[in-house]
């Protein structure tokens, strides 16, 4: 959808799990950006029209028989290349360079000094970038300059002026790189001279176009969660087509305190949409009545409420298409030929699938966004902040924060110290600065003291982690004073809970979620 109404900048990923902020640092520009796996074909890429070429870094060595090739047409196509750590040394082979392992690595912040002008350099002041490599490239291929070098590291970058071919052994996406935002713009504005027009009122435009184009006169349902992603999504759809648009909001008894009324005003009332509610929390608390074991509890939770949802869908007339709210990086990570297996962290909520007798087609209007750009997109369809900054929210919602077994009760019990936890960061100025605030019950209970008497009551714990993007997380330093109001409130208007505990277990070892 976008890349056909604004100039792109391809990023070819060689496994790289800075792929994606590459990607994200040239949107911030104003440019669109794809990625494609690092073996997509000349044809392909020359299919989105790109401006030009980014090759991420990798974790192979160069230099092994299987390392990971670009096709060699790609440097045919007449349009700039720059590569990346990985990137720099694979072009460097490939063009004629050499590239070994020498004994001296470099892992850190280093600083580079610049030998010549370059315009992939221009306006940077700063010179202290971030190093992570083992190989080197020892030999540039014929038609480079050596344009930086560190004392281990003498083609720190190059360029071909000529064929507008650079190379960069740093990583200039990372914040550690001081100015290496400016690099990336220098490359994607000055040197492929792509227009920087990427932005979420044109977004809007375009998605608007192809939604309404697509679905015609036909029915859209969507699963709408009180979440960020499918709030966006069902906007987005709503702008676009209207009463067309059906949203199912499924009550699984485990959100938060108040969610169920604010999702059902926000939507249903202000926003005028068609809105049908499944209040299943009966079902599913009977559906968990005794169990403990986390993976269990998310497939339990999971399957009914596919079930739930479907039964809801049955009274909304004929429908055509599924609407989800699935984002960019879902879609890099399903197509990647890198990844392999791995062992399963969590089940998602969604475990089960829909029944397979639903001929709905896939509607994804978010599919070309990363979070941050959802998040403005959110703004500029009249999302309130509240909604539009929210913290992230496990599927299974409060299910899986009421360690061990599920009741009312203690859901009750952990919405009113959620509720507390989460109007606290926010007096504080803090929840805008905080990737995930949560709070667990625990299946434990302690001696206390309250009003000269003793009890025996549960312990909670609460957790607040920063985070880019999930997979590597650190506990927030929350002032002691805000610690301080949690634990007194919830001790005193919270029944049951006599103790309060701060998480301060980063990821890894720990998830950011208990179960």
């Amino acid at each position: 959808m976008a890349a056909r109404h604004h100039d792109t900048i391809v990023v070819l990923d060689f496994g790289a799990q800075y792929s994606q902020l590459i990607a994200r640092r040239v949107r911030e520009c104003g440019v669109y950006s794809e990625i494609l796996p690092f073996n997509a074909k000349a044809s392909e890429i020359a299919a989105l029209q790109p401006k030009g070429i980014i090759f991420s870094g990798g974790p192979a060595s160069v230099n092994t028989p299987s390392s990971p090739r670009p096709d060699e047409a790609v440097f045919s196509m007449g349009i700039p290349i720059l590569g990346i750590c990985y990137g720099l040394q694979v072009m460097s082979v490939m063009l004629g360079g050499e590239v070994v392992c020498p004994e001296k690595k470099e892992y850190g912040i280093a600083s580079i000094n610049l030998t010549r002008p370059s315009l992939l350099f221009k306006g940077v002041k700063d010179m202290s970038v971030w190093m992570s490599h083992g190989d080197s490239v020892v030999r540039i291929p014929h038609g480079f300059d050596t344009v930086a070098y560190t004392q281990n590291c003498p083609y720190t970058a190059i360029e071909d002026e000529r064929r507008r071919f650079y190379g960069l052994q740093f990583h200039p996406e990372v914040v550690h790189s001081k100015e290496g935002h400016l690099m990336i713009r220098n490359f994607v504005i000055d040197i492929c001279r792509a227009e920087n027009d990427w932005n979420m009122g044109s977004f809007i435009d375009s998605a608007v176009e192809e939604i309404r184009a697509r679905v015609g006169s036909r029915q859209v349902l969507c699963g709408l969660s009180g979440g960020v992603d499918s709030s966006v999504a069902a906007l987005l759809i709503h702008k676009a087509i209207g009463d067309q648009l059906v949203c199912v909001f499924v009550n699984n008894g485990m959100l938060r305190k108040n969610e169920a009324e604010n999702v059902l005003n926000l939507f249903g009332k202000h926003f005028n949409m068609r809105l049908e509610y499944a209040d299943a929390e009966e079902a599913f608390l009977s559906a968990l009545k005794g169990v403990t074991d986390p993976e269990s509890k998310r497939k339990i939770i999971g399957k009914l409420f596919v079930d739930t949802f479907y039964s809801a869908a049955r009274k909304c007339g004929d429908i055509s298409f599924l609407a989800q709210g699935t984002l960019y990086p879902d879609v890099v990570e399903s197509r990647s030929v890198l990844g392999g297996p791995s062992s399963t962290i969590k089940s998602h909520h969604n475990v089960g699938g829909l029944p397979e007798d639903l001929k709905w087609e896939l509607l994804e209007p978010l599919k070309d966004l990363f979070k941050d750009e959802v998040r403005s997109l959110g703004k500029a369809l009249g999302l309130p902040d509240e909604l539009v900054n929210r913290h992230p929210f496990p599927g299974p919602g409060l299910g899986v924060r009421c360690i061990g077994e599920v009741t009312k009760i203690r859901l009750d019990t952990l919405r009113e110290i959620d509720a507390i936890f989460i109007e606290e960061i926010r007096k504080a100025g803090l929840y805008n600065k905080i990737w995930q605030a949560l709070a667990d019950l625990l299946p434990v209970k302690s001696v206390g003291v309250q009003g000269d008497e003793r009890t025996y009551r549960e312990v909670c714990t609460l957790r607040a982690v920063t985070s880019e993007d999930a997979m590597t997380a650190d506990w927030y330093r929350m002032p002691y004073d805000v610690m301080q109001r949690c634990a007194s409130r919830i001790c005193n208007e919270v029944a049951g809970v006599n103790r309060v505990l701060y998480d301060i277990t980063s990821k890894p070892p720990g998830t950011i979620e208990w179960e």
